[in-house]
């Protein structure tokens, strides 16, 4: 895939932790129905939902300076997968803003932490070896990604382009969405209130974060080079939860699936690719 240069100024970027809160505005009225389409697949009330989004809204952190021991030219500058990951980000929130400037909702851009072996400490989500792979925290609004798991993807996937590894990071940006509309916090509540739907309920977050994935790469359809869907479906297929646990030798068990198939995540971005519509995405919280 063709991306630009990033430019440090348009990006959150650091190799350490780091940060306050400050206050938001309202939802907006893509907020609202959010919500109501929340609180009626999760069972919650719909006054209940709102409230709770609002106020994640007032709470999201924003990014203090002296986050990063590291300029956030330098971290960009650590090496090849850490110059991409920053083009990529840049990528994603130039797509992501206007989307949500469209809808009248606010943005507030993710913090790109790039390590490479040993543990991470978030704010808010504790901490996190190399093992982890990557992730998001929603209390710092955080995509932290070892870049060594890349080669590892590389090996899973049987594929070393670069859409695999730029899939992984457009997923987490996709748990960043969910962060701001408020569909993470309600799957959060969700999940304290019936414990027992908790994994089925996280298989839905993490097909919405690929389909979220795709989208961006259908928003951006111009730039997409050959073989990078194939690139794509196969990193996406070789981190199915039914395809991991029968490489461990595990016996296939749905009720402890996390992630969902690799059938089901490979649907999940070939849908957001093929119609680059953010709206294809909620098929998962209807």
């Amino acid at each position: 895939m063709r991306l630009d240069r990033h430019d440090t100024d348009d990006i959150k970027v650091r190799s350490s932790g780091g940060g306050r809160a400050k206050k938001a505005g309202g939802l907006g009225i893509v907020g609202i129905l959010i919500a109501l389409a929340a609180a009626f697949f999760l069972d919650l009330d719909p006054r209940q939902t709102i409230g709770m989004m609002e106020g994640a809204q007032q709470a999201l952190p924003q990014r203090g300076e002296g986050a990063s021991e590291m300029s956030e030219a330098e971290v960009c500058a650590m090496g090849p997968y850490a110059a991409e990951a920053c083009d990529a980000l840049a990528s994603l929130n130039a797509t992501w803003e206007p989307v949500f400037a469209r809808a009248g909702a606010r943005f507030e851009q993710p913090v790109l932490d790039l390590y490479r072996g040993g543990a991470v400490t978030t704010e808010g989500c504790g901490s996190a070896t190399s093992a982890a792979g990557p992730f998001y925290c929603p209390a710092d609004m955080g995509i932290y990604i070892d870049t060594g798991f890349y080669d590892q993807l590389a090996t899973m996937a049987g594929t070393g382009g670069d859409f695999a590894r730029l899939y992984v990071i457009a997923h987490e940006y996709g748990h960043h969405i969910q962060n701001l509309t408020g569909i993470a916090g309600a799957v959060r509540q969700a999940k304290a209130r019936d414990p027992s739907r908790a994994n089925a309920l996280q298989v839905r977050m993490e097909l919405q974060a690929d389909c979220y994935a795709g989208v961006w790469a259908g928003l951006n359809r111009e730039r997409i080079e050959p073989g990078d869907m194939e690139e794509g479906l196969a990193a996406a297929s070789s981190i199915g939860d039914d395809t991991l646990m029968r490489q461990a030798g595990r016996r296939i068990e749905p009720e402890n699936f996390t992630h969902g198939t690799s059938a089901q995540r490979m649907a999940a971005l070939k849908a957001g690719m093929e119609t680059g519509d953010h709206a294809v995405c909620d098929r998962y919280f209807e």
